[in-house]
């Protein structure tokens, strides 16, 4: 474009942020590096591990008459691993 780049990205409206990040894609792994992709969710901070989710789901139908509440006191007290 003959318009300088704030002004071609206004009329496309691209925010500078996406172009410039596009922009750095570009120049890092050139053309292969635009093209679409499934974005990927990054990592869930509270998210409980596997193997632990099972632990919790033996418990619960070893133990189906406790409330959830007790459930997690129970197994936070045996396991030692903190859930709510």
């Amino acid at each position: 474009s003959h318009l300088p780049t704030k002004r071609t990205l206004e009329k496309l409206g691209i925010p500078k942020t996406t172009f410039y990040r596009w922009y750095d894609r570009y120049l890092v792994d050139g053309p292969e590096a635009l093209e679409d992709r499934r974005p990927t969710p990054s990592r869930v901070w509270n998210r409980i591990p596997t193997p632990v989710r099972e632990k919790i789901k033996d418990l619960a139908l070893k133990e189906s008459e406790l409330s959830p509440r007790e459930l997690a006191v129970r197994f936070t007290d045996t396991e030692k691993y903190f859930v709510s």
